[in-house]
């Protein structure tokens, strides 16, 4: 007799049958690039039509100088680059000033922008002075200039704030350029537009072991470990570089 073929129970599978899980889609470098343009077009509408113009421009002034000269095959291999490369420079630039628009204004924003700083700067991402009752910040950052800190609150209130921050840092480090920044939109005031390439500027006094120095001890001095108030996440609004070059 021929043996009976065994049956599984009910409710079993198999696991040929077994479903697989979806891949997770990676992300490539057109996908950030598209992202960035359509943030940047949403925040600065103009920003796609600038980018058209000048690529239409290149093309055109591209077609005009090989027609006059002859050189097509030259025209071509200088022009074709240059008009995609030049509409994403503007991207760039326009995509940080639409990131930076999104941030203005929000707790935090001020050590959000110098986070972009890309070598020579120490930045500490909590405040190290508070006030508790305006909620005015002050944030520090450490490079070859020195000590920088840098306010977020009116004007006619921070000063004090400050002031007593450069003290206290004065006290520590007795030696060290101790730069004050306001950030802000007021009369004698740091726009966060402007806020990277001014702290930037600042001229380079000490040596790299000597910033790596300082910084360490004004860890140890410690800062308030006050969370930045809850909001927009400024670290978030930033564009993604590497996306934008292509990357």
């Amino acid at each position: 007799m021929a043996a009976k073929k065994s049956t599984p129970p009910a409710g079993a599978t198999s696991k040929d049958a077994t479903p697989k899980a979806p891949k997770e889609k990676k992300s490539r470098w057109y996908h950030q690039l598209w992202a960035v343009f359509q943030m940047t077009r949403r925040h600065d509408p103009p920003a796609q039509w600038w980018m058209l113009g000048t690529f239409l421009a290149v093309i055109a002034g591209t077609a005009l100088f090989a027609t006059l000269t002859g050189f097509w095959f030259l025209a071509l291999f200088v022009g074709l680059p240059t008009a995609v490369l030049v509409p994403l420079i503007i991207l760039g630039r326009r995509a940080e000033r639409a990131a930076y628009k999104q941030i203005d204004g929000q707790p935090g924003a001020s050590v959000a922008a110098l986070g972009s700083i890309r070598r020579g700067w120490t930045v500490e991402k909590e405040p190290v002075a508070v006030d508790p009752r305006t909620q005015d910040l002050v944030f520090r950052a450490v490079g070859k200039a020195g000590v920088v800190l840098v306010s977020e609150g009116p004007a006619a209130r921070v000063g004090k704030l400050l002031e007593s921050e450069k003290r206290r840092v004065a006290r520590v480090l007795p030696n060290v350029p101790i730069h004050l920044i306001q950030y802000g939109n007021e009369e004698g005031q740091v726009p966060i537009s402007r806020l990277v390439r001014t702290v930037q500027k600042l001229k380079g006094k000490l040596t790299a072991a000597e910033t790596a120095e300082i910084a360490k001890r004004l860890k140890a001095l410690g800062a308030m470990r006050l969370p930045v108030p809850k909001g927009i996440d400024p670290m978030r609004a930033r564009p993604d570089r590497r996306g934008m070059r292509g990357r």
